[in-house]
């Protein structure tokens, strides 16, 4: 799930990441694993973005692995294979703190072979920065600050103000999700859904839904059938199920009948 979600934003936010870990604002675009392989590879929590000059290779973990160097060094010859005039950055990126000395581990030696890469480990990076792009937003809860909760405050204003419908409920979902990993989810709830939703139109949707519904029906029904208008809302939008399941608390099973059904009713 984590690792989807963080391709998810660094494929669809490729610029905000490029000014954060290459200093220079460049659009990046996917590059397919399958361009560098001679064999069949493994990959997990992999992403790969290029420019005419530059490749970024992203990896994401909640915990560290002690395959990750080796990794990243394999990663590194095969794209010199496959581009050589091209330079590299390969950055590992730790969601969840964690006293493992393998946070910390950067090279890969192997008798004469030595190979380094970056490693940004997130609890220890100023929140500032990721207040200033709207890619990085859901990573701000997992930044270096004293008072979590007052932080996702802070998102969910940024988000709040964000003009792209789309774009303001992918950030927000994406936020909602990152957040678990570090505070509850009534926390999470109460700041993204009642503060940051209550102008959107999918959460407009949620509330106008329950009310007639709820007149009609009950208060509990009518608001489950407005969950399952937003879900559909969102789902029309473009979110993947597995996020439109966090942010509704439906399953994904549930998703499917919903999309299997709206799908009928447009055909009658």
């Amino acid at each position: 799930m984590f690792d989807n979600l963080c391709k998810f934003l660094a494929e669809s936010f490729s610029s905000d990441f490029a000014s954060w870990l290459l200093g220079e604002r460049v659009t990046l675009t996917e590059l397919s694993p399958s361009e560098l392989s001679l064999e069949p590879i493994r990959a997990d929590a992999l992403i790969l973005l290029q420019s005419d000059q530059v490749v970024l290779h992203l990896e994401f973990q909640t915990q560290p692995k002690t395959e990750i160097p080796f990794r990243m060094t394999d990663y590194r010859l095969r794209v010199y294979r496959r581009f050589p005039n091209k330079r590299m950055n390969q950055v590992v990126i730790y969601l969840q703190k964690t006293t493992s000395d393998l946070v910390q581990q950067n090279t890969f030696t192997l008798e004469r072979t030595h190979h380094e890469f970056d490693i940004i480990r997130l609890w220890e990076q100023p929140t500032s920065v990721f207040l200033e792009s709207p890619g990085l937003l859901p990573f701000a809860v997992l930044s270096q600050t004293n008072d979590r909760t007052e932080t996702l405050r802070q998102v969910a204003q940024v988000i709040s103000a964000i003009k792209d419908q789309r774009t303001q409920s992918n950030i927000a979902a994406s936020t909602f999700i990152l957040a678990g990993l570090v505070l509850n989810k009534d926390t999470i709830q109460q700041l993204l859904r009642k503060e940051l939703m209550q102008e959107s139109v999918t959460y407009q949707a949620l509330i106008d839904e329950g009310r007639a519904e709820g007149r009609a029906e009950g208060r509990a029904e009518g608001i489950q059938e407005g969950i399952r208008r937003v879900a559909i809302n969102l789902l029309t939008e473009g979110m993947s199920r597995e996020m439109v399941a966090k942010l509704t608390g439906l399953s994904v099973e549930q998703l499917q009948q919903l999309e299997i059904s709206e799908s009928e009713k447009s055909q009658e």
